[in-house]
């Protein structure tokens, strides 16, 4: 019997690397040759393995995982690595200063409870349709008259033969439609916000990638991660040291994980997007690269925006958008977002407009979901419940992107009571998690303890 463990195994990963080679410039044709004659699957296209268990291609998988990671890679001056690199490049924008009690009084304690309640109804929003195809989410939405996407997802009145053919997510039917929400149930989504609040609470503000390093060592359940973040997890324990962590074996290090991490980072420091990224890259790097950090970089300087209780969604998104580097793959995501957004006032059609010109990358791809995002909340235009239902309804990364639309929706609307009770009333101020000390807690505590890292000289 073979155990598949997702997002590790060699021969997962050959197709992957070789997608990732392609779009960061590397001659890699001889090596995918090599592969597909040898019977080598394609990267699998939604889960974490391929179909069918291929040990017998282990060997050649490890071979050419080598080759792949020796071939040189052209390092475009757009898309820079480091931080001072990064930095000569952006221009973060001067902000109006927070509101008076927005600084550091309960106006930011209540931002920051409508933030933690809009990422968990956002995430959960998502759960039930994450993986599904664009087609798929459209179809099982309008079977039951929710379309355009307003509430949240059921089976009740769904025919038979459109369940057969596009089931939920396996994992979350059970906790995230409608007939079945019992409070927030866990979601790395969620995970990682905590992990980033015990981050400050341990090691402060300074804290260096190698001590998020050793919380997740400490803190983080192996089998709670995915995709770069378990890839990463894996190289720890054999001994590779950040920031190799990101980049050893690790075809996932432009997707979407180090953005999903960076809510922390921001809701910490409500207007200051510059020292919110650097916070986010400082994070961001022990899994990530490139785009990868940059999408992290872009959420955390957003929110820290939107924190201010004195910047709109608009003036949010463009502080996102001034700290990345202007001619990246993905801040060109963010503009074509916010364009597209713009001249388009039926969503559908941002949305087709934005699969057809990024459809290409991996449904997980930090890019794609960064255009998306962006759309969503320049198309929402402040509203919390058209924020997360356009972020889940374009498809792609479902959970996250709702999750980071509420996130930066809740800010917006800036007590939890100006969130509709739809929304809030089923979550029931509990959340799950495997985070050690933190299952069951309530989001009103969160937000306590979020706002006390806030405010921490």
């Amino acid at each position: 019997m073979n155990l598949r463990l997702t997002w590790v195994q060699p021969e997962d990963l050959v197709g992957h690397e070789l997608r990732q080679a392609a779009e960061d410039g590397r001659d890699a044709r001889a090596l995918a040759a090599r592969w597909y004659e040898a019977g080598g699957p394609p990267a699998p296209e939604t889960a974490g393995a391929s179909e069918l268990p291929r040990p017998d291609l282990r060997p050649l998988a490890e071979e050419l995982l080598g080759s792949l990671a020796n071939l040189p890679t052209p390092v475009p001056d757009d898309e820079p690595t480091s931080l001072p690199e990064i930095r000569s490049l952006a221009a973060p924008q001067a902000l109006p200063p927070p509101d008076s009690e927005a600084a550091g009084g309960d106006a930011l304690r209540d931002r920051l409870h409508a933030a933690w309640l809009g990422r968990a109804a956002g995430c959960l929003l998502g759960k039930p349709v994450e993986k599904l195809p664009l087609a798929a989410i459209r179809s099982l939405a309008r079977a039951t008259g929710n379309w355009p996407l307003s509430t949240w997802f059921t089976a009740r009145g769904v025919p038979p033969e459109l369940l057969a053919a596009h089931p939920w997510n396996r994992r979350s039917a059970a906790t995230s439609l409608a007939e079945n929400i019992d409070g927030m149930p866990e979601d790395d989504d969620l995970n990682y916000p905590l992990l980033n609040l015990l981050l400050l609470q341990r090691y402060g503000r300074d804290f260096t990638t190698a001590d998020v390093a050793r919380l997740w060592l400490d803190e983080l359940p192996a089998g709670r991660t995915f995709t770069a973040e378990r890839v990463a997890y894996r190289n720890l324990l054999d001994g590779v040291e950040p920031p190799l962590t990101a980049v050893h074996r690790n075809p996932f290090r432009e997707w979407i994980g180090a953005q999903i991490r960076a809510d922390v980072h921001g809701w910490t420091h409500p207007g200051d997007p510059a020292a919110a990224a650097a916070q986010a890259y400082r994070d961001a790097v022990l899994t990530h690269t490139g785009n990868g950090v940059y999408g992290a970089m872009f959420v955390a300087a957003t929110l820290a925006a939107a924190a201010t209780g004195t910047a709109d969604v608009h003036r949010s998104l463009a502080a996102g958008l001034a700290v990345v580097p202007p001619r990246s793959r993905l801040a060109g995501a963010v503009r074509l977002g916010i364009a597209s957004a713009r001249e388009e006032r039926d969503f559908d059609t941002v949305v087709d407009r934005l699969h057809t010109e990024l459809g290409g990358y991996h449904w997980v791809h930090a890019v794609p979901n960064a255009a998306l995002l962006t759309a969503a909340l320049t198309h929402a235009d402040g509203d919390f419940t058209r924020s997360v239902c356009a972020a889940v309804s374009g498809g792609w990364d479902t959970d996250s992107n709702g999750a980071t639309a509420g996130s930066v929706a809740g800010l917006l609307a800036g007590h939890p009571d100006r969130l509709p009770e739809r929304w809030t009333a089923p979550l029931k101020n509990r959340l799950a998690t495997s985070v050690p000390s933190f299952d069951g807690i309530g989001f009103d505590t969160l937000a306590e303890l979020t706002h006390l890292e806030a405010v921490r000289p």
